[in-house]
C-alpha cells in the first residue's frame, strides 16, 4: 500500500503549571504592556463572573454561564483581534467581550433577559451571544464570505466548545471555510465537559484540532491556561486570515472550573479531586507568578488591581439595577423588523393592559 499523505497536529505550551518557562518564550512575552493588560482583563473578568453568579443566586439576574477557567483564552481572543474584525461568540466569552468594548452593564443586561444587552455600542458588528450549540459557526462563515467578496482585509473569530464540534454545523462550516479559503479563525475551547458529558465520551478522536485536517485547514493545540501559547496562536491565525491565506482551527485546552451554568450542579458528574487538579493549572495564577518572577508585579499592585476591578464591577451592577425595565411589549418588538399584521392586535392588547394604552 502506497502512503499518499501524512498529517500532524502540533501542541504548544511555554509555561508550566506554576508559571515557570519551559522553553524560550515567544516574542509576545516581550510586550510587557500587552501582557499586563491581559492579566488585568483576566482579573476583571473573574471579578465580574463572581458577582454575576451572586446576582443570579439572589434573583437579580437570569441563568448565567460562568467563565471560570476560560479567562486566558478569551483575553487572547480579545487582544488578538483587530477593531475591524468580527467576533462570533458562544455563551462563555465574557473576557473577549470586555476587550472588544462590551460594557459590563451590557453583559448584565443580556443575562438579565433584556434585549438591549445585545445592542453593543462599541462593537455593533460583532454577532450576539449564541446559546444554541454550534449554529454560530454557520454565521461565521457567512460573515467571512462577505468579507472575501468585498475584498476586505478583515477576519472573523468564532468560538465554540468541545461538545459543539460534534455537530454538523461545525463540521460543515470548517469544510466551507477550507473550500472557499475564508478569513475565519475557529477557536475550540476544550474545557473537558460538554455539559455533563466528559471529553472522553464526547468524541473518540485523539484531539479536536485534527478535525481541521478533513477540511484542509491547519489545526493547532495550545495550552489554554498558558497565555503566551494562546496569544501566539491567535496572532498567527489572524495574520494568516488577514493575509488571505485562509482559515485556522485552534483547540485551546483548559478546564471548566465552575458549573455549566447556574442551573447546573457539576458535583453530580465530576469529582472534587479532578477539580482540585484543574485549579492547580489555573491560567490567571500561572501568569501572575510569571509577572512576579519577571519583576513586573507586586503584592501592592495586586491589591490595587483587585480594588479597581471590584469598584468597576460594583458600578456596573448599580447601573444595571437602576436601568428601567422595558415594557412587556418588548417581547414582540425584537422578533421581526416589521411586526406582522396578525400580531399587531396582540401587541395593542398588551400595551393597553400594562401601559394604560401607551405603545
Amino acid at each position: 500500500m502506497k502512503e499518499v499523505h501524512e498529517f500532524h497536529v502540533d501542541s504548544t505550551r511555554y509555561l508550566d503549571d506554576h508559571g515557570k518557562p519551559l522553553s524560550e518564550l515567544p516574542p509576545q512575552a516581550g510586550n510587557t504592556d500587552r501582557v499586563l493588560a491581559a492579566y488585568r482583563n483576566m482579573v476583571l473578568t473573574r471579578t465580574f463572573d463572581s458577582k454575576a453568579i451572586a446576582l443570579q443566586r439572589t434573583g437579580k439576574c437570569g441563568t448565567y454561564p460562568s467563565v471560570l477557567g476560560h479567562e486566558v483564552v478569551g483575553t487572547a481572543i480579545g487582544q488578538g483581534m483587530a477593531k475591524s474584525d468580527v467576533f462570533v461568540p458562544y455563551y462563555r466569552d465574557q473576557a473577549a467581550h470586555i476587550l472588544r468594548g462590551v460594557s459590563l452593564r451590557e453583559l448584565l443586561l443580556y443575562w438579565g433577559g433584556d434585549e438591549r444587552g445585545s445592542a453593543w455600542q462599541n462593537c455593533p458588528e460583532d454577532l450576539p451571544i449564541s446559546v444554541p450549540i454550534a449554529t454560530q459557526c454557520c454565521h461565521a462563515v457567512g460573515v467571512a464570505s462577505a468579507m472575501k467578496i468585498r475584498d476586505q482585509q478583515r477576519a472573523v473569530v468564532c468560538c465554540i466548545g468541545d461538545g459543539g464540534t460534534s455537530k454538523g454545523d461545525f463540521l460543515e462550516s470548517i469544510n466551507l471555510a477550507g473550500a472557499w479559503h475564508l478569513p475565519v479563525v475557529f477557536v475550540v475551547i476544550n474545557n473537558q465537559w460538554a455539559i455533563s458529558t466528559p471529553r472522553s465520551l464526547q468524541s473518540s478522536a485523539e484531539t479536536i484540532a485534527q478535525k481541521a485536517i478533513s477540511a484542509g485547514l491547519p489545526g493547532h493545540i495550545v495550552d489554554g491556561n498558558d497565555y503566551f501559547a494562546t496569544i501566539e496562536a491567535l496572532d498567527a491565525a489572524l495574520e494568516r486570515a488577514h493575509g488571505g491565506k485562509g482559515a485556522t482551527v485552534i483547540e485551546a485546552v483548559t478546564y471548566r472550573l465552575g458549573d455549566h451554568t447556574t442551573a447546573d450542579d457539576a458535583t453530580r458528574y465530576r469529582t472534587a479531586e479532578d477539580l482540585k487538579r484543574a485549579w492547580e493549572k489555573d491560567g490567571i495564577k500561572r501568569l501572575q507568578n510569571w509577572l512576579h518572577d519577571s519583576g513586573h508585579w507586586s503584592p501592592d499592585k495586586e491589591k490595587a488591581l483587585q480594588a479597581d476591578c471590584k469598584q468597576a464591577v460594583e458600578k456596573a451592577v448599580e447601573e444595571y439595577l437602576a436601568t428601567e425595565a422595558e415594557p412587556p411589549t418588548a417581547m414582540l418588538d425584537y422578533l421581526f423588523e416589521t411586526l406582522p399584521a396578525a400580531l399587531q392586535p396582540q401587541r395593542e392588547q398588551i400595551a393597553n393592559k400594562y401601559r394604560g394604552g401607551a405603545a
